[in-house]
């Protein structure tokens, strides 16, 4: 699509352009720089340009650490960066947006830029990526009849005005406006999801309102690409490496011509708990990568550096066949950059099949040095405090209500309801999302686990009057699948004792999104409910490190008030990343919230990581 500006200064030029056949381009009559392509290939400045593209996501890598990526990215051969955008991450309430510190994505950018770096941008509302709900705002449940990746007009009205902050954002850093941003993607793998062209048209128009009108694409799976492609685009295509077949199908669907783009190539795999980690040997791709190459094809890896799912922003999967399968913290995906930004045996194999397919004569920049590691030994936790003592203010209801109810997005929320004991039988809570601690008068009484489909309690009440406490963590909303639409959280129907509905719900709302103030202490007595923990350690050096949570049992870590992410002792990850950036000389304070194990107070920082350990 062309731009006013390039539509200007290109007039003189117009049956030289359709001579050559250049169909789409994008120029910035300032710095001379321009995008296009033609049949064939991708032009930069008017020749042919193969991107070699890493996909990096802000959100996952510390601020401070995001040019040492870059770099890493350039010394690989990489010439170009590639990231989604997350609407949870810059409107986490609705009409509250956030571009701040480490959702600075035009920061993001710019430092691509200032290393010599190209960016595709990838702004669509839904991204996948094993991000909480697909990168959704939980707060579109709220809306009456919303329906996401649709017409539907509420969700068409959010997203407008989500795009346009984006566009305020980063359209101007396109590449016919002075920016390194050459391509942006509409919508995401939509093929996958339905096949309605309308939308995906709405989608074009609103992009190119929000000031996107440079070149837009669409990627899809092979078997997607049919319905997730728009007329008019050019079709990326996902997985396939296959160059004969890859190019086959970009033409069949873009007139007989190309450009070609893999838009999304798997070197590897994320995890989820329970499973083993996911690693592919690089003898298995690096030959696949030099074929890509030599035939011309654009690429994008998928991931270069998956970096850390920090917060309780990892998604799940759920299939009707395996259940709900929420995703580990690590987003280290087997990648040719490690979780904490080193070089592994893929980056080097990867570095040379790129080298083989550079122009002759190209010097790759060297590689920087590994990251320093450090080990603490023996860090004590010598406070704690009760999740009984740090309850909010609650909210009655007759009924539970869930996350989405109480407006609250992520963490945990404690139901409280009374009932007359003395007497046994079912505690049966439907559709629980997703794990569940059960507590009878402050006392742990089971567990109940989404992803092992369990739903009921066979209890045993005291006589009296008792105190039913039911701790609920949201362990992530799906994000991908049909499932996409049923991500409600907590309690997100009734809970039943011997088949009696129990009424009368008091829910106190921890979001843990801020940890000041709570008053933690060494006398505090010993239980097996829930428990914060607080210690701090000294150091004289900084360095990347890793908490061994290998001991403990349930919960999340904070370092310095970052939240780190989630352990669990089911595996496949054993240990927390923890950024040398996020770290301090001197004194350092760390918080940690144990689900089950509650008596623990000793850990350590180990100098490797441990991801596929898993225990039963």
């Amino acid at each position: 699509m062309l731009n006013s500006n390039w539509i200007n200064y290109a007039k003189p030029f117009a049956m030289l352009l359709l001579m050559v056949g250049l169909r789409i381009t994008a120029v910035n009559a300032q710095t001379g720089n321009s995008f296009a392509y033609n049949d064939t290939a991708f032009l930069l400045n008017g020749k042919p340009f193969q991107m070699i593209s890493g996909e990096i996501h802000y959100p996952r890598v510390p601020k401070e650490a995001w040019r040492h990526r870059m770099k890493m990215a350039k010394a690989m051969g990489i010439n170009t960066i590639g990231t989604y955008v997350f609407w949870n991450v810059h409107e986490p309430q609705k009409g509250k947006y956030d571009f701040s510190g480490n959702n600075d994505i035009a920061a993001f950018v710019k430092i691509a830029q200032e290393e010599g770096l190209w960016v595709v941008l990838r702004p669509s509302p839904y991204v996948c990526a094993e991000w909480e709900f697909g990168g959704y705002p939980y707060w579109l449940q709220n809306e009456k009849g919303l329906q996401v990746r649709s017409r539907e007009t509420k969700y068409i009205q959010a997203y407008r005005q989500y795009i346009m902050q984006i566009g305020k954002q980063l359209a101007t850093l396109q590449i016919h406006k002075g920016g390194n941003i050459i391509l942006v993607q509409v919508e995401n793998e939509y093929g996958s999801y339905s096949n309605d062209k309308e939308y995906l048209e709405l989608n074009r128009k609103m992009f190119v309102e929000a000031g996107f009108d440079g070149t837009l694409y669409t990627c899809d799976p092979a078997k997607d690409v049919d319905k997730g492609h728009l007329p008019g685009l050019f079709p990326a295509v996902n997985g396939l490496d296959k160059p004969s077949q890859m190019k086959s199908l970009v033409r069949k669907y873009n007139n007989g011509k190309g450009p070609f783009f893999i838009a999304e190539w798997y070197p590897a795999w994320f995890d989820w708990w329970g499973e083993k980690h996911h690693t592919v040997p690089a003898e298995n791709y690096s030959g696949k990568l030099d074929t890509v190459l030599a035939a011309g094809i654009s690429i994008n890896m998928y991931m270069f550096h998956g970096g850390t799912t920090r917060g309780f922003m990892n998604g799940a999967n759920y299939y009707d066949s395996s259940g709900y399968e929420p995703q580990i913290s690590s987003y280290d995906y087997d990648a040719p950059l490690d979780e904490a930004g080193n070089a592994t045996p893929k980056f080097w194999q990867f570095r040379n099949a790129i080298s083989k397919n550079l122009p002759a004569g190209t010097v790759l920049p060297d590689v920087p040095s590994a990251k320093k590691v450090i080990s603490i030994p023996a860090i004590t936790l010598k406070k704690q405090v009760s999740i009984f003592d740090v309850l909010p203010k609650s909210k009655s209801s007759s009924n539970p209500l869930t996350f989405e109810a109480l407006n609250q997005a992520y963490g945990y929320v404690l139901y409280r309801t009374t009932l007359n004991g003395g007497k046994a039988g079912i505690l049966k809570i439907k559709e629980l999302r997703d794990y569940g601690i059960v507590m009878i008068n402050g006392k742990r009484v089971g567990i109940l686990d989404r992803r092992l489909r369990q739903d009921s309690l066979f209890l045993k009440l005291p006589a009296g009057k008792i105190t039913i406490d039911i701790l609920v963590e949201n362990l992530g909303r799906v994000n991908f699948g049909p499932h996409l639409l049923k991500n409600l959280k907590g309690i997100t129907q009734s809970v039943l004792f011997n088949g009696n509905e129990l009424k009368g719900w008091q829910m106190f709302s921890l979001p843990f999104e801020k940890l000041d103030g709570i008053n933690f202490t060494a006398t505090a007595k010993k239980s097996d409910a829930p428990v914060l923990k607080h210690g701090e350690f000294t150091l004289e050096e900084t360095g990347d490190t890793y908490l061994d949570m290998s001991k403990w049992g349930k919960g999340c870590v904070w370092i310095n008030g970052h939240n780190l992410g989630r352990y669990w002792e089911i595996g496949p990850q054993q240990t927390i990343y923890v950024p040398a950036e996020w770290l301090k000389k001197g004194k350092n304070e760390l918080i940690v919230f144990e689900l089950i194990h509650t008596d623990k107070t000793l850990l350590d920082a180990v100098t490797q990581p441990e991801l596929n350990k898993l225990r039963k």
